[in-house]
């Protein structure tokens, strides 16, 4: 079947097939040298060129500011049984009553899960230990993805005792929970986490920080607990909990002011930085649950460009990439990632955002058509 590219689509974000066999099953130091063994696919506009990810440092310049997620992964699945079925249940998210958000998955005898519909109000799932998961009531109205439910037992200790990494059918295998923990991640004191690894952040390592600290690049953590991906459906995401700190919030307006680049490590750092950034694009210190969709309609206030992964067709990740690289530029990028065979998901290659004004050498970058 042919590759159709995203520039043969004009009414939908994207409009494109990826292959399976660009789909990364395993992570970059099992296939390469290290976790910053990937290829980094840097776009400013239309211009594309074609690195690898240890020569972002060079890429960068003193003064820019990256914006990094400091969530922690959980080990987020729980094998469970309904009426004696078993169910991989899924922890999203912990609400401010102490319920989860939860996602049931039927095991699809490799491994991985299949999609599930969660109910109906009161049914129970049986889970390790003898503990038990309630279910009350649907995330969002309308949607049978999503159920908040009560657990008999601290949700982060059972998590230790019984969870592992959400895995999804692309994986060749299981892969320990370090694997999923960027080199930002740092415990939260309430068992807090994302379901999903924010995986922008995956090819940092000591070196590339020390790299980028030396370069006079500084960094603004964040933290937006991310809940499962919506791969089935491509519903909006849900809302997450969010915290943008007040030292981070003046490191950006301080670079902004002075003319610095604030550059975010991966969609989740933008969806937490803009919803602390209010419409003069001054950021404030601000905490709490976000439910911020961006796309072209809305922009961006106050990121200048993005170091993202590659997203799947039709996810709302790509309409905030389109908000951030315009349209044209992001059809480009894309056409050159399947080109270049580029991987997908998170253990695969990452893109560059650059903004316009960024200098660049015309033999550095690619403009075939």
């Amino acid at each position: 079947m042919r590759v159709r590219t995203m520039a043969e689509r004009a009414d939908a974000p994207v409009a494109l097939r990826v292959p399976d066999e660009l789909s990364a099953g395993v992570p970059a130091e099992v296939r390469g040298a290290g976790r910053d063994d990937v290829r980094l696919l840097v776009s400013r506009g239309e211009r594309v060129s074609h690195r690898v990810f240890g020569e972002l440092p060079g890429l960068l310049r003193a003064g820019d500011v990256l914006v990094v997620n400091t969530s922690r992964t959980l080990p987020a699945a729980v094998n469970g049984r309904v009426q004696g079925e078993p169910v991989v249940v899924h922890f999203s998210t912990r609400g401010d009553d102490g319920r989860w958000a939860v996602e049931l998955r039927t095991p699809d005898g490799r491994g991985s899960s299949l999609p599930r519909a969660g109910g109906p109000v009161g049914a129970v799932v049986r889970l390790p230990g003898g503990e038990r998961l309630v279910q009350e009531a649907p995330l969002s109205p309308g949607s049978g993805r999503l159920w908040w439910a009560w657990v008999s037992t601290p949700v982060p200790e059972l998590l230790g005792r019984c969870g592992r990494p959400i895995r999804y059918g692309y994986t060749a295998g299981d892969q320990p929970l370090s694997a999923y923990q960027t080199v930002f991640a740092r415990r939260s004191p309430d068992g807090s986490g994302s379901a999903e690894m924010p995986s922008a952040a995956r090819p940092f390592t000591e070196r590339t920080v020390a790299a980028l600290v030396r370069r006079g690049v500084q960094f603004a953590p964040v933290v937006l607990h991310t809940g499962v991906a919506s791969a089935e459906a491509h519903e909006p995401p849900y809302p997450e909990r969010f915290a943008v700190p007040a030292a981070s919030a003046w490191l950006v307006n301080a670079a902004r002011a002075g003319g610095g680049r604030i550059l975010a490590v991966g969609t989740t750092a933008v969806r937490a930085l803009e919803s602390a950034t209010g419409a003069d694009g001054v950021v404030r210190e601000a905490s709490g649950w976000t439910d911020l969709v961006i796309g072209p309609k809305r922009g961006v206030r106050a990121v200048d460009g993005l170091l993202t992964g590659l997203h799947e067709p039709a996810a709302s990740h790509l309409l905030m990439l389109e908000a951030i690289a315009g349209r044209p530029a992001l059809s480009r990028a894309y056409d050159e990632a399947l080109r270049g065979l580029y991987l997908w998901h998170e253990f695969g290659d990452v893109h560059l955002v650059l903004p316009d004004d960024y200098p660049y050498s015309l033999n550095c970058w690619s403009n075939a058509s």
